[in-house]
């Protein structure tokens, strides 16, 4: 287990210019060994950059790190290309190199010994003390509990135990990515840096990185445009704001109130101290050519050149700003689906689906990656075919927003001529004035697309949706390289659209009380929920809980239909009791057995000690074999305890 120290990490005086603007100027700040820091601020603001210095992946102009000695740094980056050829599993236990590297020595040091006979020689003892002292090197690092730790690590990102055995290339980029990020969590390094980690995660995977974090041992940074996940893991916030960097010591809900207090202080002090600089100012031009107020004068004068005059933090309040035009009438079916289904080639995703979507009805999908809500989204949007009836009401006219919307812009095309060639009648000459308001003014329009950043892509591609207008809009995650504000005004306006809406998302905090209805994708069906997410993530606990008492309770029919909720809770938490019991004794049993035989063992040790006293059981072998397998049944017992203890864990 890694070993912190408090401070891991000293940021100073750091500068960095980019296109001959500073990106940061004479930054400074230190990690301390179990923060939970947020990093903020807009798109471009040098988040990312920021992480990449503090990995050593960059250089700063000026000033330096200080990392220590032996502190060790995991780093994900927002992107990056794996190109592994392994399984799942095998991948993820990269992550455990050494183990691997002292499994291989063990092995090796295995036949060396049992090829000797010369059992008396300094040489076979020190093969042995080498064989002993990597055992317990071994076991102090997690060797035996290294297999169960990673199968967790898995499951919690949204691994089936099926896929285990799957290799990388046959997952999507963004479950390659969660590979990525269990590697990092399983190696346990003293500073972790993520750099938006959500963008791959679905909300049940999101709420297991969520906990695994906050209980870690070392520090963690995070760059993240989910604020419910940042509210819920950290509880230091770094705001990087033109070239600047303001600390707060809470998480990002508590940070924008104390900027906000911060600010009005910082003004109400400014206003104090101009209100009597100008006080001054009125004495100085009244008594300044009159002899008997000349000392008076200088004295004020000097005391004006001497004042440190007042800053108030520079607020960056660029951000997107639009509302969606109003929607065209339709019926009010607005879409009917029966017996939907929908085939890939390695299985079925949707299976006889049947749904119903009513005029002004604001659905959010939800669950697990891979669960058929992007793969429902295009059909609804026609661009996906599929077997079964899809009806679509009266006049209902779709915008559609996919996942990878921004990809599909021309990258040759300029940003005005993208908007441009899709314009038509009126609209056409308040097209710079749109385009100003997803923050393209001046030259920007004339950047081809092919040079945008995500975010600068993203904007450009939702700007496209204002110019036709939709009584249906279905949002393929929008929120994606969106910074804070952005994703506040396109909440505010999707707030105010009046038709219907259908969005895939993850992000919980910009969901919640925009949707009244919650789809949720589990094995190939849609269970609804009335309410918006997080009426949805309340209610399903419940349900989990009311499955769980089913399942113990036997058949179906002897369970009573209507069980109350807090019934449910009660039992349940009753035989979470039962449980705790039960585990604490088989880990006591387990205990006393480890005792045994770490006993047996040392008594086995002492015997090949002293190899002239046992000169028969060590010719043939006898003794050496007894000496192993005790060993083997004392490596089982750890990880058996281990393994309760993990169980515990999660029961606590």
């Amino acid at each position: 287990m890694p070993i912190f120290a408090a401070p891991m990490v000293s940021v100073s005086n750091i500068s960095v210019q980019f296109g001959g603007e500073p990106l940061f100027d004479h930054v400074s700040f230190i990690i301390n060994d179990k923060d939970r820091i947020g990093l903020v601020g807009k798109n471009g603001a040098g988040k990312s950059t920021l992480l990449k210095i503090i990995n050593g992946i960059h250089k700063a102009d000026e000033g330096e790190m200080v990392v220590p000695e032996g502190q060790t740094i995991g780093y994900l980056p927002q992107e990056m290309e794996v190109q592994s050829r392994q399984s799942v599993i095998a991948e993820a236990s990269m992550a455990f190199s050494e183990i691997v590297e002292m499994e291989k020595q063990i092995k090796i040091l295995e036949l060396e010994i049992h090829s000797r006979t010369d059992f008396e020689s300094d040489e076979y003892h020190k093969l042995l003390r080498r064989q002993s002292d990597i055992y317990e090197r071994y076991h102090l690092i997690g060797g035996s509990s290294v297999h169960a730790d990673v199968e967790k690590v898995l499951i919690g990102l949204g691994f089936a135990r099926s896929d285990f055995e799957r290799r990388m290339s046959e997952f999507s980029s963004g479950w390659q990515m969660r590979v990525e990020i269990a590697k990092i969590l399983l190696r346990q390094p003293d500073l972790i840096l993520l750099d938006e980690p959500t963008n791959h995660l679905d909300i049940e995977a999101i709420q297991w990185l969520e906990n695994f974090l906050v209980q870690y041992r070392g520090a963690v940074i995070l760059v993240s445009h989910d604020r419910a996940f940042l509210d819920n893991v950290t509880t230091r916030t770094i705001e990087i704001t033109m070239g600047k960097i303001y600390d707060f010591k809470a998480n990002y809900s508590g940070y924008v109130e104390m900027r906000e207090e911060r600010i009005e202080s910082q003004l109400a002090t400014r206003e104090n101290q101009q209100r009597q600089i100008r006080q001054v100012e009125r004495f100085i031009e009244r008594f300044r050519y009159k002899n008997t107020k000349s000392k008076q004068v200088q004295s004020r004068i000097k005391m004006l050149e001497k004042m440190d005059v007042v800053e108030v933090e520079g607020t960056d309040e660029s951000s997107i700003h639009f509302r969606f035009p109003p929607a065209p009438h339709s019926g009010k079916i607005v879409l009917e689906g029966k017996g939907i289904i929908k085939d890939y080639p390695q299985r079925r995703v949707l299976h006889s689906l049947e749904f119903s979507v009513i005029k002004g009805d604001r659905v959010a999908f939800v669950g697990r990656n891979g669960e058929g809500k992007t793969t429902l989204s295009k059909i609804i949007a026609g661009v996906l075919e599929y077997e079964g009836e899809l009806k679509i009401g009266h006049n209902v006219v779709t915008g559609y927003y996919a996942q990878d919307q921004a990809e599909h812009l021309n990258p040759d095309l300029t940003v005005f001529k993208t908007i441009d060639e899709i314009a038509q009648g009126d609209i056409r000459p308040r097209l710079k004035g749109i385009l100003g308001g997803f923050l393209f003014s001046g030259d920007d329009i004339e950047k081809k697309v092919k040079v945008l950043s995500g975010g600068e892509r993203s904007r450009l591609s939702i700007a496209k949706l204002l110019l036709t207008p939709a009584n249906l809009l279905i949002l393929d995650e929008p929120t994606n390289h969106l910074d804070m504000r952005s994703k506040d005004i396109l909440k505010s306006a999707l707030l105010q659209y009046n038709g219907t809406l259908i969005i895939v998302s993850h992000d919980r905090d910009f969901l919640q009380g925009l949707t009244n209805r919650v789809f949720e994708f589990r094995e190939g069906g849609i269970r609804e929920y009335i309410g918006d997410i997080y009426d949805y993530l309340d209610q399903r606990k419940i349900r989990e809980l009311s499955d769980l008492e089913r399942n113990a309770a036997g058949p179906k029919d002897s369970q009573p239909e209507n069980v109350s909720a807090s019934k449910v809770i009660y039992e349940k938490k009753k035989e979470s009791e039962r449980d705790l019991r039960r585990i604490r004794n088989q880990i006591e049993r387990s205990e006393n057995e480890i005792e045994k035989l770490e006993s047996s063992v040392k008594v086995l040790e002492g015997m090949l000690a002293e190899p002239h006293r046992h000169e028969a059981r060590i010719k043939d072998g006898s003794l050496y074999r007894e000496y192993e397998a005790m060993k083997s049944k004392l490596a089982a017992g750890m990880h058996q305890w281990e393994h309760l203890h993990n169980e515990l864990e999660k029961l606590l």
